[in-house]
């Protein structure tokens, strides 16, 4: 007969095949294709793979394109604008619904539907929206306002913000979740205190709430430079990197080379760089939530 601790393992075995082979699969998916486009990144492959070495030449290439550069600096700007616009949106947000308002589950659901919205279909709305023969400019203009002008998407220095609206408008639900759980996890005897104590609510969110959320915050920003570094739909979408290259990320960059010029050895490279920013944006926040664990062993 099999003993009660042998039982209890074998009931065990559905639960971890569901959890680790998906886990595993996935995983060793990430690792094998991240080893071999870092290793195509150094082959001469075009529309084939081939195995020669050419060291860095690629990553000289692309370096020195100008496709690069602009992408480069387009992603400053977008993950800028993004991730200080959804936090700021998505912190409004958050201090409107710790209120306690009425329908506050109504209007949290309707806050946080954007989310559920692929960025594809976030980007084709967007541009309807902001075309100006089809969108808000030609509804103004029917309601009689002729001199009315909204037409950043086909403004090379404009069209940049245009992605940043739209991205903000999808992912600042999801930072107001997070700051709105922050918000509603602080001890309530810090806000009697600070009540006693003659501060106003405005006060109280200023100097005693959103202090207490700045490892929520961190994590946040972090997260959405995830998403800002690899964007691509929403930008192909709304302005399919237009006018001209004016909005090319390097997400697009990647795109083009590898399916459009077929350049697997150079979009292979650039893919790489893309990772190699991911990474430089991750460990810092690595290093610093093993620094945290480190004090909370040793207090």
């Amino acid at each position: 007969m099999t003993s009660q601790p042998g039982r209890a393992a074998l009931r065990r075995v559905p639960e971890l095949l569901v959890i680790w082979v998906p886990l595993l699969l996935s995983a060793g998916h990430v690792v094998v294709f991240t080893l071999w486009t870092t290793w195509i990144s150094f082959t001469p492959s075009t529309l084939l793979p081939e195995y020669g070495w050419v060291g860095f030449r690629n990553y000289q290439a692309i370096l020195a394109t100008q496709n690069w550069k602009i992408a480069f600096n387009n992603l400053l700007i977008y993950g800028s604008g993004f991730v200080l616009l959804s936090m700021a949106l998505g912190m409004l947000l958050a201090v409107l619904l710790d209120q306690r308002i009425r329908g506050e589950n109504v209007l949290r659901t309707i806050f946080l539907y954007p989310l559920a919205v692929s960025f594809v279909v976030t980007g084709t709305v967007w541009s309807w929206l902001l075309n100006p023969g089809l969108g808000l400019e030609k509804l103004v203009h029917d309601m009689g306002w002729s001199s009315f002008r909204f037409d950043w998407v086909v403004d090379r220095n404009m069209a940049i913000w245009t992605i940043v609206l739209a991205g903000a408008w999808q992912a600042s639900g999801f930072a107001m979740a997070l700051f709105l759980a922050g918000l509603r996890s602080v001890e309530p005897d810090l806000v009697k205190a600070a009540q006693i104590d003659g501060a106003g609510p405005w006060r109280t969110y200023l100097r005693v709430l959103l202090p207490t959320l700045w490892p929520i915050m961190i994590a946040v920003v972090v997260i959405l430079l995830q998403f800002a570094i690899k964007t691509f739909d929403l930008v192909r979408a709304l302005t399919g990197g237009g006018p001209g290259i004016s909005t090319m990320l390097p997400s697009l960059v990647v795109y083009d080379y590898m399916f459009q010029r077929g350049l697997l050895g150079r979009g292979s490279a650039a893919a790489v760089l893309m990772l190699l920013t991911l990474v430089a944006v991750l460990t810092p926040y690595a290093v610093w939530k093993r620094w945290q664990r480190r004090q909370a062993a040793r207090a």
